[in-house]
């Protein structure tokens, strides 16, 4: 006789490092900062990382490197904050988000924006490091980190607002180092959007049937049973972007070669897309982590 279970998708587990080291009064502002979920930022490093090795068409500065990472840190953290503020009456109805902070009642809408506060201060702090160009483009990402969570209410494409967002230092990076953002590093951000709607419609997937029944939208309810498909379409867009934009940025052929492993990547992870399995459309989200850091890895090769 053989039993099943149905699997635990909460993206808060209790008993984790946050419970059992930090003071409690630490504890929901680190979930609400996504600390305890750090996927989100390497998401975001990755790319960011890889651009700031393509301007400086070597390893970049170690003071530029730091400010970046920590930027990437503070406004992932950031808009994260943003999303559980806008979405406190949905997730505790959402199986995945249903123990967050807000969502649980173990905070209250004033300390998150008082928290959102600080995160928001800190990251503006880290606009005197940067060229007055630079600080420009960073602020002009701000609309969209707040426009973000209020996507699902009105358009099936939130996944796309979101990687414009996410990726945005990509953008920045460029505006930095080389005072302008040329066709080449556009079309690597462009890639990089492609990218995250994919990735995050695999995400999506898991929450569909809860989104579903509350109204909201997201490309997984959009592309419905051919989101395998449309998944492997926005991945080929991504490797041809990220193909034209690194010629375009004067990359030697061993990013080709970088770019060929991410395409086979890419290639086995829609493979394996199954969307009656949340689970398993779960563990292929986590899987492009390892699409970052081999795009980050392709980039320093073409260095070469």
């Amino acid at each position: 006789m053989t039993t099943s279970s149905r699997p635990d998708l909460s993206d808060i587990h209790h008993g984790d490092w946050v419970d059992r080291r930090l003071p409690g009064a630490w504890r929901p502002f680190t979930r609400l900062a996504r600390l305890d979920r750090p996927v989100g930022i390497w998401l975001t490093l990755f790319p960011c990382w890889a651009a700031l090795v393509q301007a400086s068409h070597g390893f970049p500065d170690l003071r530029q490197l730091a400010v970046f990472s920590l930027g990437a840190l503070l406004m992932r953290s950031a808009g994260s904050t943003v999303n559980d503020i806008a979405d406190r009456k949905f997730d505790g109805h959402v199986e995945r988000t249903r123990f967050r902070p807000l969502a649980s009642g173990e905070i209250g809408t004033l300390p998150a924006f008082l928290f959102l506060t600080v995160e928001l201060a800190l990251a503006a702090s880290l606009l005197f490091f940067l060229t007055p160009y630079a600080r420009l483009v960073a602020v002009c990402v701000l609309p969209l980190v707040f426009l973000y969570p209020l996507c699902k209410r009105f358009t099936h494409w939130p996944q796309a607002v979101l990687g414009a967002a996410f990726n945005w230092g990509m953008l920045m990076a460029w505006a930095e180092l080389s005072g302008h953002i040329p066709a080449g590093a556009l079309l690597m951000w462009a890639g990089a959007v492609a990218w995250q709607i994919g990735y995050d419609t695999v995400y999506a997937y898991v929450d569909r049937a809860d989104d579903t029944r509350l109204g909201l939208k997201s490309t997984a309810i959009l592309f419905g049973r051919h989101g395998k498909a449309c998944i492997g379409f926005f991945y080929a867009l991504t490797v041809a972007a990220w193909s034209l934009g690194g010629w375009l940025t004067d990359m030697s052929l061993p990013y080709a070669g970088g770019i060929l492993v991410i395409a086979a990547h890419l290639a086995w992870q829609t493979w394996r897309i199954d969307l009656a399995r949340p689970e398993v459309n779960f563990r292929l989200f986590l899987a492009n982590i390892l699409t970052g850091a081999l795009l980050t890895g392709a980039a320093l090769a073409g260095t070469w």
